[in-house]
């Protein structure tokens, strides 16, 4: 019965004559999708071998498939892709959130790292994967392409997609590879998503030494200006909120102006053809830093759940979408001409990833080892292959950049750009399920010893959370709480800091960022708004 109402709901979108109704009835069919989605996977939660983004996928390529049957094979999706829909409406909220929910201390205290892989990582499987592609290509007679294109498939299957990794680690447990496999991620998207602009720009039809140059130095401009953005946006709002709603706070007013205000570094980010992933990113951690202690408990716990729902909700869409486009029988016709070609090149950029991932991973992870002093503060074996698996994963970073760059709003006449999308599409495919439903069994086969020792390590962090605020990211202490345990060696810590880079920042931070911009301990404890108290 579902099928036939499903068919009968798709056929009237096709037949009808109205694009409003078409519009309505697709978007209900959507919406009920997304929430059987979460019913679903919600259901399938504590099987060992299942994750959201296989949950969706899953139910995605299903729904395709009754589609495509009941159109007898005109079409398996209710939405056309729109590169716009994505990186306007779906991705900020998950970069955002992202940056949001980071636990600065850990994020920042690995710092160097994580750019080291995000940055530098995604550079050498950049160049090993259009190099690689480039070479390889040419055995199978793939003529279409060009130097661009091979660039461009660097920078796609650069891209890396570390949710299915993310969602079985415990960063209490494993508070350092959850915060090099979290921040190397972000890092990572918004990398790919920079070189991929960055390409677009350049006439790389003959690369010389001073394009090359030009190349770099564009990277270079973006990925600065872009964070300098996000960051200046993100104090901005906390300096708004901290002088103008001192003394007359307003949870909806609180909560729409940081939403609104989020949403805003992204678009001037977007104006000013910058990077809006590495711009929104950034204000979400200036933003937590110092905006969402300036706000009222009730907005706190509003605005965190609200952002966590909105990332969630687009992930979920994302994938869905991928699981219907994966049967698109347009592109698929114009493969079946030359399948051991498709397989061919899905096969080449398959090993391709595994191997600009190994290389990038193995070498940087060495580098990094040599710089550091304490054994615990190295990156062990197990840890590598951790990361590196996290890494294998693609997702909805790359398929938005192979359409961008291989089709116009989702439609392509062209064999050898069909055969880019559908390999993107197999990739994308084989990895989250394959790959995701490995993901489980071997973290807990790598990481089982490690438990003990991580829980020790995250004691200190684990004394601080607040009973209210579960998720609480950072593990500095309430001045204004004086219930809150101190341990022993935190306390000599404080006492006699580090002479390091974050002890300097913090002592900038105390005396003169949160005296003008609030933060924690330096604005006023507000429960509610005056209008929530009154009812109470």
């Amino acid at each position: 019965m579902m099928g036939v109402h499903l068919g009968s709901v798709v056929m009237k979108l096709r037949t009808t004559m109205d694009p409003d109704q078409a519009s309505i009835d697709s978007i209900t069919l959507f919406v009920a999708l997304l929430s059987a989605c979460i019913l679903i996977g919600h259901l399938l939660e504590r099987i060992r071998w299942m994750n959201e983004s296989i949950t969706a996928l899953a139910i995605g390529l299903c729904t395709g498939t009754i589609i495509l049957l009941t159109t007898e094979g005109k079409s398996s999706h209710i939405f056309m892709f729109d590169e716009e829909l994505f990186f306007i409406y779906l991705l900020p909220p998950i970069i955002f959130n992202a940056g949001f929910q980071v636990k600065k201390k850990q994020f920042f205290r690995n710092f160097s790292t994580i750019m080291l892989f995000g940055a530098f990582g995604t550079l050498i499987s950049f160049g090993i994967i259009s190099l690689g592609s480039a070479q390889l290509f040419k055995k199978l007679d793939i003529g279409f392409l060009e130097t661009v294109d091979f660039l461009a498939l660097g920078a796609i299957f650069s891209a890396t997609d570390s949710v299915c990794t993310l969602q079985v680690l415990n960063q209490d447990e494993t508070p350092l590879l959850y915060s090099l496999v979290f921040g190397e991620g972000v890092v990572n998207d918004a990398t790919s998503v920079v070189l991929f602009n960055a390409i677009q720009r350049f006439d790389l039809s003959h690369i010389t030494s001073s394009i090359a140059m030009k190349l770099l130095g564009d990277f270079l401009y973006l990925f600065t200006t872009s964070t300098l953005l996000g960051v200046a946006v993100g104090l901005l709002s906390a300096y708004i909120i901290k002088k103008l709603y001192f003394g007359s706070h307003s949870t909806d007013r609180e909560v729409g102006l940081m939403i609104l205000m989020a949403y805003l570094s992204y678009m001037m980010a977007e104006l000013f053809n910058l990077s809006g992933i590495l711009t929104v990113f950034f204000c979400g951690i200036v933003m937590s830093h110092y905006t969402w202690h300036n706000v009222t408990e009730s907005s706190r716990v509003t605005t965190r759940h609200s952002f966590a729902t909105m990332s969630f909700i687009s992930e979920t869409f994302i994938f869905l979408y991928v699981g219907m486009d994966a049967l698109d029988i347009e592109k698929w016709k114009l493969v079946s001409k030359s399948p051991g070609t498709s397989v061919g090149v899905s096969s080449i950029l398959l090993v391709l990833v595994l191997v600009g991932r190994a290389a990038s991973i193995l070498t940087l992870s060495f580098l990094s080892n040599l710089a550091k002093r304490l054994q615990s503060e190295k990156i062990g074996f197990s840890q590598q292959v951790t990361i590196w698996w996290a890494g294998l994963m693609r997702g909805a970073v790359s398929m938005a950049l192979a359409y961008n760059q291989f089709t116009r709003s989702g439609h392509t006449q062209l064999r050898g750009n069909a055969i880019m999308i559908t390999s993107t599409i197999t990739i994308v495919l084989f990895s989250n399920v394959v790959f995701g439903l490995m993901t489980k069994p071997l973290i807990r086969l790598l990481l089982a010893p490690q438990k003990h020792l991580g829980s020790i390590i995250s004691s200190d962090e684990k004394s601080f959370i607040l009973p209210l605020l579960a998720n609480e990211q950072d593990s500095e202490p309430d001045p204004g709480d004086g219930n809150i345990p101190h341990s022993t060696s935190l306390h000599m810590r404080l006492t006699k800091p580090d002479k390091t880079v974050h002890s300097y920042w913090r002592k900038f931070d105390d005396s003169v960022m949160r005296p003008v911009f609030g933060g924690r301990g330096f604005t006023p404890y507000v429960p509610a708004s005056p209008r929530e108290m009154f009812v109470h």
